[in-house]
């Protein structure tokens, strides 16, 4: 419980010293008993995976003096104050000055528990998220944009970086709102043609009267409404990279042109006769399986293998869970930003409630969210956590928690096994056997020490 951090728990009376720190301990706790605030000072650093539970009478430096030391120091840490039942008033005003919480003598013992897991709860929360911001501020190139530490993530960056410095055409076919426009700038970005045009057409949004004219362009007089020479998608994009998004959408007509220009790398624009040669790194985006289309005659075989030469693979949000506080977290910060506000805090609470959740619409999902936090609106959206219900029982939850604290612990440890044994107090067979039934990779975690 808790791993990594404890109590420091400041009282000058021995016995209840003594009987509170064992009810903390027997819970799980990791307990520093201290005699007077004097004592704890030293143990109450800038950073210091801690809480702070202390009576508010002491010799010498009371516990509303510690408390404002704290406050000093590092007023991330929690302050749970004991107080008697006179120093109530004064209590009140120690929450106002930054105080998590205050318990009344006499009090039972799942009290003091029950806060003490709170303030713990909340003082991991902030680590993590200070760990999240330092993350997103250290984050460059394609890192930033193409966010997360999951392997699925690693594994996708790594593609793109060994793909973009290649002439290759690329598919990526991913569900509605995994990023796949973004994937195909991030292969712009990284390539040599990230001085020119990136050009992306939505297949799916144009009528299908305009689309020729769209894509190859047009010379005056080709048709009713052509009052002038019009450069096309394809043209415009020469030197630089070409998005035609949602391709499953294209009509069969325009496959078998299309088809024509990615073999011969000449375009011809309507109403002329010369063919004008082109430079162009073509990406299709698909949110289906083109294999299945071309099964069923709705989508052409020869631009389907022709297209399929190297293929990105997103993965949905749903199955690298463990870069949702990430996403969320870099979200509400350009929220924030876009709305002149202050970041709510995170509790533990929500935290949980955004993990649980199936995210059908992926990332644009979690922005949507993290605007509707920043602007103090509407939670989750409810019809979309009730179908999550049934994906999330209560096996599935557990691997996911279990998978993700062997992954923390690998991540901070640099991948060695032994160290990660100890952090997470687990024997080395129990460890290789839960590392192969996760798919977790050793090297993943090594490089990311590099």
């Amino acid at each position: 419980m808790f791993e990594g951090y404890k109590v420091v728990f400041v009282e000058d009376d021995l016995p209840v010293r003594v009987s509170l720190t064992q009810t903390l301990e027997l819970e799980g706790f990791t307990v520093q008993p201290c005699r007077s605030a004097e004592e704890a000072l030293p143990h109450l650093q800038p950073g210091a995976q801690v809480i702070l539970i202390t009576d508010v009478r002491l010799p010498g430096m009371d516990g509303c003096a510690l408390l404002a030391h704290v406050q000093a120091t590092d007023p991330g840490i929690p302050v749970i104050l004991i107080t008697a039942h006179g120093d109530v008033a004064m209590a009140v005003q120690s929450m106002r000055a930054g105080a998590y919480d205050f318990i009344e003598k006499p009090f039972a013992p799942e009290r003091l528990l029950d806060v003490a897991r709170r303030a713990l709860d909340l003082r991991t929360l902030r680590h993590s998220a200070d760990a999240l911001r330092t993350q997103l501020q250290r984050a460059s190139g394609i890192e930033a944009a193409l966010l997360g530490q999951s392997p699925a993530m690693q594994q996708l960056r790594r593609q793109v970086l060994n793909l973009a410095g290649t002439s290759a055409d690329v598919l990526i076919v991913g569900e509605t709102g995994t990023g796949k426009e973004l994937v195909a700038r991030c292969l712009h970005d990284q390539s040599a043609r990230r001085d020119r045009h990136f050009v992306a057409i939505n297949c799916g949004g144009l009528p299908e009267a305009l689309f020729e004219s769209e894509l190859f362009g047009h010379e005056p007089g080709s048709f009713t409404s052509a009052a002038k020479r019009r450069i096309g998608k394809i043209e415009h994009a020469n030197g630089g990279t070409l998005l035609l998004d949602e391709i499953e959408t294209m009509p069969i007509s325009l496959q078998i042109k299309l088809l024509r220009v990615l073999q011969e790398r000449r375009v011809e624009r309507l109403g002329s006769n010369e063919e004008l040669p082109i430079n162009v790194r073509f990406i299709a985006a698909s949110k289906g399986d083109l294999r299945e289309q071309a099964q069923r005659g709705e989508f052409r075989n020869d631009l389907y293998y022709r297209l399929n030469i190297a293929t990105l693979n997103l993965p949905p949000l749903r199955e690298r869970r463990e870069d949702i506080p990430l996403l969320f977290a870099h979200f509400v910060a350009q929220a924030c930003a876009r709305y002149e506000r202050a970041a709510p805090e995170l509790t533990p609470d929500k935290l949980r409630e955004l993990m649980a959740h199936d995210w059908p619409g992926n990332v644009r999902e979690v922005r949507n969210a993290a605007d509707r936090f920043v602007l103090a609106l509407d939670d989750l959206d409810p019809q979309a956590a009730l179908q999550a219900v049934p994906a999330l029982n209560l096996a599935r939850q557990m691997d996911l928690i279990e998978k993700t604290l062997i992954e923390q612990a690998l991540r901070r440890c640099g991948g060695k096994v032994p160290a990660a044994m100890e952090l997470l107090g687990t024997p080395r067979k129990t460890l290789y056997d839960k590392l192969h039934r996760h798919g977790i990779q050793l090297d993943a975690f090594r490089n990311d020490q590099r």
